[in-house]
């Protein structure tokens, strides 16, 4: 009886071994976890940087709807896209 006892300790101990080792040293233990949360956390702010992104861009959309249009806004735009200048004004030609 003492042998079968044994031979039952040592298997529970060995498999107690293979897990606690997966669990420390295999593909999926506690390092992977971290780069989980890291690679997480990196996500997060890049979701806060394009919502607020998005804001920006819906408030800018919101100043051309028909009925609140920001005559600056149109005035800039349709500028920037014909590529025309009012007489009087100074362009500044910039190289990048």
């Amino acid at each position: 009886m003492r042998r079968f006892d044994l031979a039952v300790t040592c298997v529970c101990c060995a498999l107690l071994g293979y897990f606690a080792w997966h669990a420390w040293k295999g593909p999926r233990g506690y390092p992977y976890q971290h780069g989980l949360e890291d690679k997480l956390a990196m996500l997060n702010q890049k979701l806060e940087t394009l919502t607020e992104q998005r804001s920006r861009q819906e408030a800018k959309v919101a100043l051309l709807r028909p009925e609140s249009i920001d005559p600056d806004l149109l005035d800039e735009m349709a500028r920037r896209t014909l590529e025309m200048t009012k007489p009087g004004d100074v362009i500044a030609f910039i190289d990048k």
